[in-house]
């Protein structure tokens, strides 16, 4: 009988429950394995065996007082979250739920954020998933069990492998276990917004309103209703101030005004692309630059986030997007649809043969979400 995860169907789906035995379907895979946490985030066309953390699930250690939480790969994100929002604490980096996107009908699951190293609109104050990683358990492509960093805050000595996991995709090894330091949650949220900014305009306004002292925890525009979006967070008088003063700031450029009703999961998620028919990339580029790639692409919609660096951009089905783009810098990776050429980013030379021996290291056989890179 077929097996569904998400939009992934196979005939048999290798779901280990704890990671001693997901150390030994790894040690005993005779082809390649295609790694899914809650099948959400199936961005690159990997290639094998469908092998599902979902049964690697649960908190094993919350410490509030400590601002640390463990937690096994397959637990569900809204689990995380709701553990946190119970003691009034938030992951710092705000990871974005990506399965309305692909069109997946999973859950998104704790090791898929820190595979993908999913960073939301936060990234610009908090840093990215990465940076609130402080342990990780994983298991190599020999089907090793290995440990890197802790489950408290400390500096890491040696190699540290924590970083390197975040964002592998699965390519170095299957994560098991991971620990993040937490941060407190926030008394009030706000939103100055400005309205009829043209990108060069709104990316101006943005890189502004991050520049300046009032500590912006999101920067966002979306040429599509010509709004640009700035957030601000923490103890309610404080907010009321900064809001004010941000306000006075950004004059130059516009009426600014608070807006209290802007719904930031909307731009984390990207869901205004929900549905969309066309293929859908995901751009990172200097802000600076951040304009420079809406002319380029032209005809259809977009999101820009972290102040102009982030570009979602929804173009016609089969659109050469990295050759209109070309000579611009930074990166695309393909989020939905067929698109034009590989799903991520092509590497330099010297880039790609590193990258090359580092996966020969971790995975000598080359099983773990073989051609996912293609």
């Amino acid at each position: 009988m077929a097996v569904r995860q998400g939009t992934v169907e196979r005939h048999q789906m290798i779901r280990p429950e704890n990671e001693a035995e997901l150390s030994a379907a790894i040690a005993g895979a005779n082809g390649p394995l295609r790694i899914i946490g809650g099948g959400t985030r199936t961005v690159g066309r990997a290639q094998g065996e469908v092998l599902s953390t979902a049964g690697l699930s649960g908190i094993s250690l919350y410490e509030p007082g400590a601002l640390t939480i463990v937690a096994g790969a397959g637990t569900p994100l809204a689990e995380i979250e709701a553990a946190l929002a119970a003691e009034n604490q938030r992951l710092p980096f705000e990871p974005p739920v990506m399965g309305a996107l692909t069109g997946a009908a999973g859950e998104s699951t704790i090791g898929g954020v820190v595979a993908a190293n999913a960073s939301g609109p936060r990234r610009i104050q908090a840093g990215a998933c990465r940076d609130s990683l402080i342990g990780v358990r994983f298991v190599d492509g020999r089907g090793d069990i290995i440990k890197n960093g802790g489950r408290v805050m400390k500096n890491v000595t040696g190699y540290d492998l924590v970083k390197l996991l975040a964002g592998s995709h699965g390519s170095l090894g299957v994560i098991s276990e991971v620990a993040f330091k937490v941060l407190p949650g926030v008394e009030a949220v706000t939103t100055v917004v400005l309205h009829g900014l043209d990108d060069q305009t709104a990316v101006a306004a943005m890189s502004a309103a991050l520049c300046s002292p009032y500590e912006v925890s999101g920067a966002a525009h979306d040429p599509h209703h010509q709004k640009t979006m700035l957030r601000l967070e923490g103890f309610a008088e404080s907010v009321a101030y900064r809001s004010d003063k941000l306000c006075e700031t950004l004059a130059r450029f516009g009426d600014a005004a608070v807006d209290d009703a802007v719904d930031w999961a909307v731009v984390r998620d990207a869901d205004m692309f929900d549905g969309g028919t066309g293929d859908l990339w995901r751009i990172s580029v200097k802000p600076s630059d951040g304009p420079r790639v809406g002319a380029a692409i032209g005809a259809g919609r977009r999101l820009y986030d972290w102040g102009g660096g982030l570009i979602w951009a929804e173009v016609p089905a089969g659109f050469d997007l990295r050759e209109a783009i070309n000579g611009i810098g930074g990166h695309a990776t393909l989020v939905r649809g067929q698109g034009c050429g590989p799903v991520f980013h092509p590497e330099p030379a010297p880039v790609a043969a590193l990258s090359k021996s580092v996966r020969a290291q971790f995975d000598p056989r080359g099983i773990l979400n073989a051609g996912i890179m293609d």
